[in-house]
């Protein structure tokens, strides 16, 4: 399956989201310029606004490559600004009143949100959108924020009370797993998409679409 991701790099975080059709990667990160001093929680990690998309996850990696030795990476660990991005992109899918693309977004990383009151508004914001938020915590930094925002134990809300329309957000630390297998981690960061995703769609009342077969019979003929 094509994915798309759109990667995000500073404060040792990676933030990606997906997926797209065409199988491309955005990616864009957030520094400090060597030159100009200057803090970014936004910008393509290949320095082209105008074509911020690699070629599978090689090409994530290789921009990563490149771009580092041109930035310093940089705190604080604003989370809210990637965020709005992607849900920028899930409320645009939106509007097509299919809604037929769900958007992921993983950050990893290894710092704790400085942002917290914001973070909280854009995901109560997301929450209606069709989108889903996997935070993976790498290393032993005090992660009691993240769990707070991951909501299994309570309803999200925001600053100001309003609580999130659903669950999108799951938590992982990563340091649980550093001697398992991969597909364990996987199973973990995924267990509670499936459940977002169906959730998402009954509360849009949007049927799922039939899947397009090159065959004469219908693939959603009812069974006689």
């Amino acid at each position: 399956m094509n994915r798309s991701c759109q990667v995000q790099l500073g404060s040792a975080k990676i933030i990606e989201y997906g997926p797209r059709a065409n199988g491309r990667m955005e990616v864009i990160s957030f520094h400090k310029d060597h030159f100009l001093l200057q803090v970014s929680h936004n910008f393509a990690i290949n320095f082209n606004s105008e074509d911020d998309e690699c070629e599978g996850i090689q090409g994530v990696v290789e921009s990563y490559q490149s771009c580092l030795p041109k930035i310093q990476l940089y705190g604080p660990t604003n989370v809210s600004p990637i965020i709005g991005t992607v849900a920028k992109v899930a409320a645009e899918e939106e509007k097509t009143k299919e809604a037929s693309q769900y958007f992921i977004l993983l950050i990893l990383t290894d710092g704790v949100v400085t942002d917290m009151a914001d973070t909280r508004e854009a995901i109560v914001r997301a929450s209606y959108l069709p989108m889903s938020i996997i935070i993976v915590g790498v290393g032993n930094a005090d992660f009691t924020d993240m769990q707070i925002l991951d909501g299994d134990d309570g309803v999200l809300r925001s600053p100001k009370g309003e609580p999130a329309l659903r669950d999108i957000v799951q938590f992982v630390p990563f340091r649980e797993f550093k001697n398992a297998s991969p597909a364990a981690l996987a199973k973990c960061v995924l267990a509670e998409v499936p459940k977002q995703v169906v959730e998402y769609y009954s509360y849009k009342a949007i049927a799922p679409k039939c899947p397009t077969v090159d065959s004469s019979e219908s693939a959603c003929t009812t069974p006689e």
